[in-house]
């Protein structure tokens, strides 16, 4: 029977790149991804990006969510988790909405984040959640955080 094109990805399908498989350009996915080979490029995924240990990335991560326990140098852009596994090695520009990183992992660049999701931002405003500190009159809008981590080896 053909495929009907317009039917939504299975959301149990991953996508992979195999350990000893290159690639070099730009890779779109609509489901998840894992890396266990290379990529030099832009990946952008519309779910979760996996980099496994022995996965290298060089260029930009665009993604939902992401593991990484391999490599990436470039710039990482998750809209939701971003989880550092202990392996992980970033060299470059990280941006996310939440941060997991495990004793291990090493970042060499810049990390912003703090942008809530709609849900949460508005369980803070209305006191469900930690109360934000209040605001002097005359003072300037709190700069979402933002650090610089780099390794010594």
């Amino acid at each position: 029977m053909p495929r009907n094109d317009s039917t939504p990805p299975n959301p149990t399908q991953i996508n992979l790149i195999a350990v000893g498989t290159s690639l070099e350009g730009t890779l779109l996915a609509e489901a998840d991804i894992r890396v266990n080979g290379t990529l030099k490029g832009i990946l952008k995924v519309k779910g979760k990006a996996i980099i496994a240990p022995e996965g290298r990335l060089e260029g930009e991560v665009h993604a939902v969510d992401a593991d990484v326990a391999g490599t990436i140098k470039g710039d990482l852009v998750v809209s939701g988790r971003l989880v550092l596994k202990g392996s992980a090695r970033i060299e470059g520009t990280i941006k996310t909405a939440r941060l997991i990183v495990e004793e291990g992992a090493v970042i060499d660049g810049t990390c912003r984040m703090g942008q809530l999701d709609p849900k949460r931002a508005a369980a803070l405003q209305s006191g469900e959640g930690a109360q934000p500190a209040p605001s002097k009159a005359g003072a300037k809008p709190a700069r979402p955080s933002s650090f610089s981590v780099v390794a010594d080896e």
